[in-house]
Order: C-alpha cells, then sequence, then structure tokens
C-alpha cells in the first residue's frame, strides 16, 4: 500500500506571500506550486491505476463466484430429480415388499424354514444315515425326522407353487430396490459436488471481498492525492493572477511615467519656443526638441 503524503514536500502559499512577496519570488514559487502539482497529479493517476487494477481482479472474483452459484444451483436441481426418482422408487419397491409379504402371510410363508435350509438338513439327516453305526433304535428315529423334513419340504414347495408369481414380485421388488439405490448413490454424489461449488463460492466472495477492500485503500489514496494536487493548482493560479496584476501595474506605472515624460518635453518645448518668437538665438538641442515636438 502506497504511504500517505507527506506535507513536508508539499508548497504552502499565504495570503501575505501574495501580497509582499516581490514578482521574482511569486515566479519561483508559481514554478514550485507546478511541479509539485505535476508530481501530485501523476501520483494521483499511478494510484487510480492500481484501484482500477485491483477493482479488475475484484469482477474476476465477482464473475468466478457467480459461476460457481450457477453450477452449485444447476447441481441442486439435478439432486432435487435424483431424489423425487428415488423416493417414487422406493415407495413403488415398499408396495411391492409389501405385497410379498402379504401373500407370505397368506401362504404362511413367513412361519418355519424355507427350501434351502430344509433341503440342507435332510442332506445332513442322510449323510448321518449313510456314515454313523447306529442302533435300531436310533436308526428309525432318524428316518422318521428324515420322513418329517421331507414333509415339510414338500409341503413348502406346494406353498410355494400355490404362491404363482411370488419369487416374480420379490425379484421385481429388489430391482426397483436397487434402481433407487442407484438414484440415492447420484443423490449424494452430486450433492457432494454441489456443497463444494457452495464452499467455492464462498470463498471467491471472500477474495473479492478482500481485494475490494485493498481497491478501497486505494481509491482513498488516490483520492488524497487528487485533492492535494488540486490545491496546488488553485494555489499556482493564483500566483499566476497575482503576476498578471503585478504585470498591469508595473505596465500602468511605466505609461504615468511616459506621460509625465511627455508632459514635460511638451512644456519644455512650448517654454522654447516662447523664446523663440521672442527672437531669442536656440541652439541646435532646442531646435531639436521643438522639432520633436512639432513646434517647426
Amino acid at each position: 500500500m502506497a504511504e500517505s503524503i507527506s506535507e513536508s514536500d508539499n508548497v504552502e502559499l499565504t495570503d501575505d506571500d501574495l501580497e509582499n512577496k516581490s514578482k521574482g519570488q511569486l515566479i519561483k514559487k508559481a514554478g514550485q506550486l507546478r511541479d509539485r502539482r505535476n508530481e501530485l497529479n501523476q501520483m494521483a493517476s499511478d494510484r487510480a491505476s492500481k484501484r482500477d487494477e485491483f477493482n479488475a481482479k475484484t469482477r474476476e472474483k465477482v464473475d468466478e463466484a457467480q459461476e460457481h452459484r450457477e453450477k452449485r444451483d444447476e447441481l441442486n436441481e439435478q439432486v432435487q430429480e435424483h431424489k423425487e426418482s428415488r423416493n417414487e422408487l422406493n415407495a413403488k419397491a415398499n408396495e411391492l415388499f409389501d405385497e410379498v409379504d402379504e401373500l407370505k402371510d397368506d401362504l404362511e410363508l413367513n412361519e418355519g424354514k424355507n427350501v434351502d435350509e430344509l433341503k440342507e438338513e435332510i442332506e445332513d439327516l442322510e449323510f448321518k444315515q449313510q456314515t454313523e453305526v447306529l442302533s435300531s433304535e436310533d436308526e428309525r428315529e432318524l428316518i422318521e425326522k428324515i420322513e418329517e423334513k421331507r414333509e415339510k419340504l414338500s409341503d413348502r414347495k406346494e406353498k410355494l407353487d400355490q404362491g404363482g408369481d411370488l419369487e416374480e414380485i420379490k425379484a421385481e421388488a429388489q430391482e426397483v430396490r436397487a434402481e433407487a439405490s442407484k438414484h440415492h448413490q447420484k443423490v449424494t454424489e452430486l450433492a457432494d459436488k454441489a456443497q463444494e461449488h457452495h464452499n467455492d463460492m464462498i470463498e471467491a466472495y471472500r477474495e473479492a471481498d478482500d481485494i475490494r477492500d485493498e481497491a478501497d485503500e486505494w481509491h482513498d489514496k488516490f483520492v488524497e492525492a487528487q485533492e492535494a494536487a488540486d490545491r496546488h493548482h488553485e494555489d499556482f493560479v493564483r500566483v499566476q493572477k497575482r503576476l498578471r496584476e503585478l504585470d498591469k501595474e508595473e505596465e500602468a506605472e511605466r505609461e504615468d511615467a511616459r506621460s509625465e515624460k511627455r508632459e514635460a518635453a511638451k512644456e519644455e518645448a512650448e517654454e522654447i519656443y516662447q523664446k523663440f518668437k521672442e527672437g531669442e538665438t536656440l541652439d541646435t538641442e532646442d531646435l531639436m526638441k521643438l522639432q520633436k515636438a512639432g513646434k517647426l
């Protein structure tokens, strides 16, 4: 930042200077005022350039912030669109899963073990029957368990067959839920990007404010220099006016002196002419005075 103007470098002019200083002193003062005025005008111009430079940078930062704002708003619109799609799909998936649960309840499929679990238990029991040495009583109990499991498996399969499109509905529900998850992922991804642009916008506006503060400081310094230059110019004009007044006064004094000289010469010539008319002999100088006065 530029330093303040040094008052010691400024040229002062008082009313007493105008009234009492000699013409030579005033001419010197005018030169000093002119030189300091030009110096201050150059200083003001330099400071205005710096101010304009910072103002341009401020505008660049504001433009950058507005670009981030536009991108943020655009992304937020996309976020809203994906949210609506996600919510619609989740609602549809919930309806389908509710339908699956209702079918299961109707077929009592929510109770007991599913087909895969029953198959696995039967395989384990059959493996035990084939690989272990059992007493007749134990083997009979094992066979009964296997038969019991097979009956449950058959009953479960029969109910599933009765359920018809249960698995299709379930698959559709899962597919719809997966699609909703994709939209949710987009919501998260786009919201993060929107937040980044929002943060960048805030930072750009903050930087613009800082740069604008510097521009304002340079403007204040410009005004300081320009006002000082204007004061020096006004004083320079005052001195010039006073010098013109002095010139007029000197010219008036010279004209008065010339008039007095002419009047004195006229009176002298008149006296010589009277002598001439009275018959006095005139010398060459007197004759020249008469000739100059137009008396001969």
